[in-house]
């Protein structure tokens, strides 16, 4: 709990069968987690066995593999149905410490924002923590073309690192976003186009061989959606196009 209002941890997995008791045990040593919702997206390791066994923890096992963003849609509709006040977002694979969920809660949970991310940008000390020079640059350009498309000024837009409050959620259209990885740039864009403002924390993250990345095809593929999803954010807010994505907001 934070000032009464609840804590809720979503864990969205995929083969963390490696680190996620490590995540864990650092997660709930915040001592402000109520729950952690870990949402399996059909690993083929022992994910969902390891997680069944852990306190204060809901396990949800997709039948098939859907996508990194059809696996948060499931995370933040069971947060929400559990009662969830503040929803923080940490991945399994120990890339982003647990440690920074104190402060993220208490920005939202003190009511100064509705979202905070964990910016591994801020600080500048990507690339000297391990994050690859061809990502850190793709990084540092689609976050300057989205700046300029959304009208907002983030470090970045790629952490995979969140959290959320309640209002914010429940007011996002997230059932029009991609099952895919471009969800999380969606959603952010959504986040903008409903007026709301964006607060950052500098985030140390570690890059080895068991954390989750993506390859360099998909990292492309996933590049392409940002751009897309600016543009069509942009046309939408000149009011060019309807988009299912961003829906006129009722005066």
């Amino acid at each position: 709990m934070f000032k009464d209002k609840k804590v809720v941890v979503v864990m969205p997995a995929y083969n963390a069968a490696q680190t996620l008791k490590i995540t864990y045990d650092e997660v709930m040593a915040q001592e402000i987690v109520d729950l952690v919702i870990l949402v399996d997206d059909a690993s083929s390791d022992e994910t969902s066995a390891i997680a069944a066994r852990l306190p204060k923890t809901i396990v949800h096992v997709h039948k098939k593999n859907s996508g990194y963003g059809a696996n948060q849609k499931t995370c933040y509709k069971m947060a929400l149905e559990e009662g969830g006040d503040i929803v923080v977002m940490v991945h399994p694979d120990y890339q982003y410490t647990p440690k920074l969920i104190p402060a993220m809660a208490s920005m939202i949970g003190n009511g100064l924002y509705h979202c905070v991310l964990g910016s591994r940008i801020l600080g500048g000390h990507a690339v000297k923590s391990g994050m690859p020079l061809w990502k850190y640059v793709s990084n540092r350009f689609l976050t300057l073309a989205e700046n300029i498309m959304l009208g907002a000024k983030l470090s970045e837009y790629h952490t995979g690192y969140r959290a959320f409050s309640r209002e914010l959620l429940e007011k996002l259209p997230l059932d029009a976003n991609s099952d895919d990885f471009v969800f999380d740039n969606q959603m952010l864009a959504q986040i903008v186009w409903l007026g709301y403002t964006i607060a950052e924390v500098s985030c140390p993250t570690k890059y080895f061989a068991g954390a989750s990345s993506i390859n360099f095809e998909r990292s492309v593929q996933y590049g392409l959606g940002c751009l897309a999803t600016a543009l069509e954010f942009r046309f939408a807010k000149m009011g060019l196009v309807r988009s299912s994505l961003f829906p006129e907001i009722p005066s």
